[in-house]
């Protein structure tokens, strides 16, 4: 058997989110050390660093704020263990947000940049680019 790229890595942890997966799903592909950095956005503006930890913890109540994750893959760049994933993101607000209502759709243009070491991912930093909400 052939091990896996480490785009197939990038890959499955996005499939494995659009699932549902909380922290037991996850957990495979993300490396002990792994680092999560957010540049900021409308959600988050002052940007955020997290541990494997905090994101998984976040992974298992991401569902009581929003459902049906959308990675809707537009391009990907692999060179070495260095993925970069550009991605239309869309969700469904399962609470009232600062700009989304429960039920709502939020829409975000990402783009990732992954770096994945003996089949895990290490490191990610990505910058999302939220959509407005739809004005009635």
């Amino acid at each position: 058997m052939t091990p896996a790229t480490p785009l197939d890595c990038v890959l499955g942890l996005l499939r494995t989110i659009e699932a549902g997966g909380g922290a037991v799903a996850l957990s495979p592909f993300l490396a002990e050390d792994y680092v999560l950095t957010e540049a900021p956005h409308l959600l988050g503006p002052e940007g955020s660093t997290r541990t494997r930890d905090q994101v998984l913890a976040g992974a298992e109540h991401s569902g009581e704020v929003v459902s049906g994750q959308r990675f809707e893959v537009q391009r990907t760049t692999s060179e070495g263990g260095r993925v970069v994933v550009e991605a239309e993101w869309s969700a469904t607000a399962q609470m009232d947000l600062p700009y989304w209502d429960k039920g709502e759709t939020i829409r975000a243009r990402t783009a990732s940049v992954f770096e994945v070491l003996e089949g895990r991912i290490v490191r990610q930093h990505s910058y999302d680019c939220y959509y407005p909400p739809r004005q009635a």
